[in-house]
């Protein structure tokens, strides 16, 4: 009886939280060092007694900081629930009410006190001037309002919230709370300056004047004149998002359902235009198909025609943007077309279906997943670029370029950029809703606990003929385009002196050996090594964030789960530029104050490509049978083992696609990093947009190319790390061997 009752009131992940809270809260600096949160010099620099470093405990012991003093209350509570069994109704209540009361005293008094005293005059009236500060969290209050956030789930879940799945109502808090902070905070902090009057005041009408604005909803295009950003950009969109799902349906039908020998080429030359920085592709089109670009000039002498400018507008951008994101599209359908039961296709060739007719109804239809996941990241990505359109868009306006000026130019407008993005916003959120109504409520499974060694037949030939020649074309036309990249970053001065040359390699990245060991001499190392550590933390916690979203939407049923999804998607939405300012609007102060630190950049990443993470995992999840949860909770293991042990392992495509993705855009992002750059951290993207501003192009592309190499390198090391998914399934080879 002693043991089952030891067994009934052991709680370790409480214990867990109940010891991490009372570490923040008594050993951790509570605020943000001097240097950073990932700088340790406090260890050897007056703590625990310094006030810069203390603990809060140590704080309070000197009389200090006294308005953390309640957090104690919060603190002591969770003891008494240690040893109470589950099913005590006091457990739940205990930890609820340590949770909320630490989680919102922390959240209270982090907005009411700045590093100037009360932050609202009422208070100061009401208390009095304070005659104290306080600066930003550091990893004291991170971990103990962790530990508060946590201790609240554990109570909900013990009040039988989600069948008392202590792993899903955990994440699910985690999630809502660090989307809430990182996305909803900042951006609505931007987006209430839509409304903001010169003098300060809050007006409905300004918001009105600047919304219906002629430069932005103008239908001037259909009469020979320009027509609003609006609409440019929305056509835009539906345009690229349209091309580049389809480019990324051959490129995986290419890959997964022919018998082209040269795959793996395939796969590289697909990936190379994300790991390049969107403007050197502008650059390598203007080279091509500019004024003096040598395609222009080769048709022009051989027809006699003067050449034109018909690359920048519309035209260039399109075919920029559709370079740069069709690899989106193949990493995002090539785990769903691989997903696709052969047993299915079997069994329609059995009942005398041929190949187009099997393709046309039972393969195509559930691919339905991927395509409307596709065409949604192609859509949003078309909208919030601001690269491409900044470098070839000539006279045609996009929001995105004009949210650009609206903040960097000599208008400095906030109000104009905010209703701008809301404008972006609203388009890109019709595009979700249009999606989930298309693919409604139909069934995608073709993944269930069933063997299944089938293999996939190749496609018909009135299909693969259109398919290896749009492929391969756009394969050519893509190698085209980086061939031009590599040999501008080998010639003197690109377009002037085409002599070969080393040299701008060797200003970026030489090395010099010497008795002390290797000193990296190079301009360029410092950005560089930056961005490497910067990207190799950000890709992995964006995985993880993106593909536990994605479990919780597809695999668990929770009020608010629509404005849940809606959340998640957000960031994606709105233009780096955007993301880039308000994250300076809401993190230069307390309670969070990361302006100007490596964790801003970190986070920016983390939130700006976790949509990849949750669109990839949607698509292949759906393809997963539920029965292999069930399956797995029937044998004992809880929620968390069979989010471990199923369905991860299964799901290595988009956990590949997440990690590429999230990897490369970390090394390649432009529009956000602008503003959260530092001098101590500068971003690869950064330092090139200096040498490009400083006409050093010959730099600027060897930078560039270096990067491609080490970005390709990386992906290959994640291929191999993640590997592929095994479910039984025969090679076509295999198949042809047994045939």
């Amino acid at each position: 009886m002693r043991n089952a009752t030891s067994e009934r009131t052991t709680h370790p992940v409480l214990t867990f939280w109940v010891i991490a809270g009372w570490v923040g809260f008594c050993l951790l600096p509570w605020y943000m060092v001097e240097d950073g949160l990932l700088s340790f010099e406090w260890l050897r620099d007056g703590y625990p007694f310094d006030e810069d470093y203390a603990p809060a405990a140590f704080l309070i012991a000197q009389g200090k900081k006294l308005w953390l003093a309640p957090l104690l209350i919060a603190l002591i509570l969770p003891l008494f629930a240690l040893r109470r069994p589950k099913s005590d109704p006091w457990f739940a209540r205990l930890l609820i009410l340590s949770g909320a009361i630490g989680f919102g005293w922390l959240i209270a008094q982090g907005f009411s006190i700045g590093i100037r005293g009360f932050n609202f005059d009422w208070l100061a009236a009401v208390f009095g001037e304070l005659g104290d500060r306080q600066f930003g969290m550091g990893y004291g209050g991170m971990i103990t309002a962790s530990a508060f956030l946590f201790l609240l789930t554990q109570g909900v879940a013990a009040r039988g919230a989600i069948n008392g799945d202590v792993f899903v109502v955990s994440a699910i808090g985690g999630v809502i709370a660090i989307v809430a902070v990182f996305v909803f905070f900042p951006i609505a902090k931007m987006l209430f300056a839509a409304f903001v009057t010169e003098d300060g005041a809050y007006s409905i009408a300004v918001f009105a004047d600047k919304l219906f604005d002629d430069r932005l909803w103008s239908l001037g295009c259909f009469a020979g004149a320009k027509c609003g950003a609006a609409w440019n950009s929305l056509f835009l969109a539906i345009t690229v998002a349209f091309l580049t799902t389809a480019l990324g349906l051959c490129f995986a039908l290419m890959v997964t359902r022919s018998g082209f020998r040269y795959k793996r080429a395939i796969r590289a030359l697909t990936v190379l235009p994300i790991i390049t920085p969107p403007f050197v592709i502008g650059l390598a089109l203007i080279l091509l198909f500019g004024l003096s670009g040598s395609v222009t000039v080769f048709f022009a002498e051989m027809f006699g025609v003067q050449p034109t400018r018909w690359l920048y507008g519309m035209p260039g951008v399109i075919i920029a943007q559709t370079l740069a994101y069709t690899p989106i599209a193949f990493l995002v359908l090539i785990g769903v077309v691989e997903g696709v039961s052969p047993s299915m296709e079997e069994a329609s060739q059995t009942l005398r279906a041929n190949r187009w007719q099997t393709f046309r109804t039972v393969s195509l239809p559930l691919m339905r997943p991927g395509l409307a996941n596709a065409f949604l990241l192609g859509f949003i990505e078309s909208m919030a670029d601001f690269g491409n359109p900044l470098v070839l868009g000539g006279n045609f306006d996009v929001l995105s370029t004009e949210i650009f000026f609206a903040i960097v130019g000599a208008q400095y407008d906030q109000g104009r950029a905010a209703v701008l993005a809301m404008v972006l916003l609203f388009f890109t959120l019709s595009a979700f809703y249009a999606q989930r109504a298309w693919l409604g409520k139909k069934s995608y499974t073709t993944v269930s606990g069933k063997g299944d060694s089938g293999v996939h037949p190749l496609m018909p030939t009135g299909l693969a003929v259109p398919v290896m020649v749009i492929a391969l074309g756009w394969a050519i036309f893509t190698a085209v385009v980086y061939g031009m990249i590599i040999y501008g970053s080998v010639v003197e001065l690109w377009g002037v002196n085409n002599s070969l040359t080393f040299k701008h390699y060797i200003t970026a990245f030489s090395v010099r050996f010497e008795e002390e060991g290797i000193r990296w001499t190079g301009a360029a190392w410092d950005s560089f090594w930056t961005t490497i550590t910067i990207a190799a933390i950000a890709a992995p916690l964006t995985a993880a964030v993106g593909l536990v979203t994605a479990y919780l939407l597809t695999r668990q049923n929770f009020a608010g789960k629509n404005a849940f999804e809606f959340g998640t998607m957000l960031s994606f939405a709105i233009p780096g530029t955007v993301i880039g300012v308000s994250y300076i609007l809401a993190f230069n102060v307390p309670p969070i104050e990361i302006t100007g630190t490596g964790v801003i950049l970190v986070i920016s990443f983390i939130f700006r490509n976790m949509p990849v993470g949750v669109r990839a995992g949607i698509a292949s999840m759906s393809q997963l049978d539920k029965s292999l949860d069930e399956s797995s909770l029937t044998l004992g293991a809880n929620s968390w083992q069979t989010f471990r042990r199923v369905i991860l392992p299964l799901l290595r495509p988009a956990i590949l696609a997440a990690l590429v993705y999230s990897f490369v855009r970390a090394m390649t992002a432009i529009s956000a990093v602008i503003f959260l750059v530092s001098a101590e951290y500068d971003m690869a993207t950064s330092y090139i947009i200096g040498r490009v501003e400083n006409n050093d192009y010959g730099l600027a592309i060897a930078y560039s190319t270096t990067l491609i190499f080490v970005m390709l390198t990386a992906v290959g090391m994640l291929q191999l790390l993640v590997g592929r998914v095994q479910i039984g399934r025969r090679t076509q080879q295999v198949a042809e061997k047994s045939t």
